[in-house]
């Protein structure tokens, strides 16, 4: 039990202060002064010890260091058998053994948690600030179990005093008179009264180690809140360059969009003046004869045709981007697709003096594709008429291959595919401007569109189509001057006989 002299348990956790002197003044009668004088050390011993576990603790900031550095100093200090440190935090209720200097045999107390409620010395000793003596009571030790080879200790419910076979001290650290934890220490003689030097030693030492312990709160608190700091900038930093990324993609969009339209009014434009023009010459009687009306008739009708392409243009933009453009498969004849490309463009390869060259694979079957015919006729006719726009010297070669690589499209087993390449000794894309081929609303720039027209929604298109036929769409260009070659690969409806095809391995190079 508590030692009437040194301790009496406040149920309030408080004391008057008449109650206080009191005990104090017990506790300094207490000190027997002929074995004090016998054996304390002196006063500049005591002062050199708390000046060197003070140096000790100051200097590391990280708190499970300040707290062994506590415990190891004071505990060889008094040559105590046992020295722990409680963790403490206001209005909690328990307090946690973070560190301990202890002597073999005795079991480790380290994790164990004590109720402050149930443990009145504790109580009292961070409600007083002032060192709290405890006496040993003639009870049992606590039960001892081996457990990875350390001594553990196995309570139900832990009790200090199960732990005080020896006088023991409790005193609370504090910074500005606001616990922040409890030092204990256990003496390692039976019924020896603390002296007055050790009192006063272990007070000025909690006072140390409870300024560390704020400090170094203070400076992992201040840690934490500038990492948290940091992770919030980071993450503002984040999301404003995100929208920053947002704004430029959407100026981006709206200039590419407003060059839209501004080519594409002129592209709707040119056909219609060109349809007025014609039908005005034919009601104003120009015409001398009737074949040069028919030329008229005939003018007006390709420009109707060109209108209608753009127009097509526009309305297949609007489905893809709204995700409504469904296709319908089927098998197609590649002769008749070609054959329908070349007297389509045979024209405008005549008045260009172009070559026009067709490579098919050396087979006498027929190649029929799995695709739909309209929509692979408008990416043929889109890609060479690209080809022949945008070439001035040499020609166009259409070359097709197939490749076996067995694929499902739309519920069809295909046995292959037929690779169609478009190839032109043109002018060319240079490499840092090949990504916007692919873009709605996008050419490589803008003195193109001036020099050559179109609504720069050719190649984007094409692509969407091909991609909802099942096969990819490539461009590869050297670099301007030096020609561009277009692929794209459509499924295979059947296999011909006798066709010299690649590999798969190839395929996958190639795609």
């Amino acid at each position: 039990m508590v030692s009437s002299d040194f301790h009496r348990p406040l149920p309030t956790g408080l004391e008057s202060n008449s109650e206080q002197n009191s005990r104090r003044e017990r506790s300094a009668e207490l000190v027997n002064d002929s074995d004090r004088l016998a054996a304390a050390p002196s006063s500049d011993r005591y002062l050199k010890l708390l000046n060197q576990i003070a140096w000790n603790i100051r200097r590391t900031l990280d708190l499970p260091t300040i707290w062994q550095q506590t415990v190891e100093g004071l505990g060889k200090a008094l040559s105590a058998s046992r020295c722990i440190v409680c963790a403490y935090e206001p209005d909690a209720p328990t307090v946690k053994v973070v560190a301990e200097y202890c002597q073999e045999p005795l079991p480790s107390m380290l994790e164990l948690k004590f109720w402050i409620g149930e443990e009145p010395e504790l109580h009292q000793a961070i409600a007083d600030l002032n060192p709290i003596c405890i006496e040993p009571l003639p009870s049992s030790a606590p039960k001892v179990v081996e457990q990875d080879n350390q001594a553990k200790v196995e309570l139900a419910v832990p009790k200090l005093r199960d732990f005080c076979q020896q006088p023991a001290l409790i005193v609370a650290t504090c910074h500005q008179d606001t616990p922040n934890g409890l030092m204990i220490l256990f003496q390692d003689q039976p019924s020896r009264p603390w002296l007055s030097e050790e009192l006063e030693f272990v007070h000025e030492l909690a006072d140390q180690v409870g300024t560390a312990i704020a400090h170094a709160n203070l400076i992992a608190a201040s840690q934490s809140l500038a990492a948290e700091l940091q992770r919030a900038n980071s993450n503002f930093l984040q999301k404003h360059r995100e929208l920053e990324e947002a704004r430029c993609q959407a100026e981006e969009a709206s200039r590419l969009k407003s060059e839209f339209l501004a080519n594409t009014s002129h592209e709707i434009r040119t056909p219609l003046n060109g349809m007025i023009g014609f039908l005005k010459l034919i009601i104003d009687g120009m015409a001398d004869d009737p074949e040069e009306q028919t030329e008229f008739i005939r003018g007006a009708y390709d420009c109707a045709l060109h209108l209608l392409n753009i127009i097509n243009d526009i309305l297949d933009l609007a489905k893809i981007e709204a995700g409504k453009l469904q296709i319908e498969l089927s098998p197609v004849k590649l002769d008749e697709l070609l054959d329908r490309v070349e007297n389509s463009t045979r024209a405008q390869v005549q008045q260009k003096r172009l070559s026009f060259e067709i490579q098919k694979p050396p087979t006498d079957d027929e190649i029929i594709l799995y695709g739909n015919y309209q929509r692979l006729l408008q990416v043929m006719l889109n890609l060479v008429g690209n080809a022949i726009k945008f070439t001035h010297e040499g020609g166009v070669t259409i070359g097709v291959e197939i490749i076996k690589k067995k694929l499902v499209v739309q519920s069809q087993e295909c046995p292959g595919i037929v690779r169609v390449r478009v190839a032109d000794t043109g002018i060319g894309v240079s490499l840092d401007k090949q990504d916007k081929l692919f873009q709605s609303f996008s050419q490589v720039d803008g003195s193109r569109t001036r020099q050559y027209g179109g609504t720069g929604l050719g190649l984007a298109i094409s692509q969407k189509l091909v991609e909802a036929m099942g096969g990819v769409v490539n461009f590869y260009s050297m670099g301007e001057g030096l020609g561009s070659t277009v692929t794209f690969t459509v499924p295979l409806y059947q296999d011909p006989v006798m066709v010299t095809s690649q590999t798969t391995d190839t395929l996958d190079l190639i795609l």
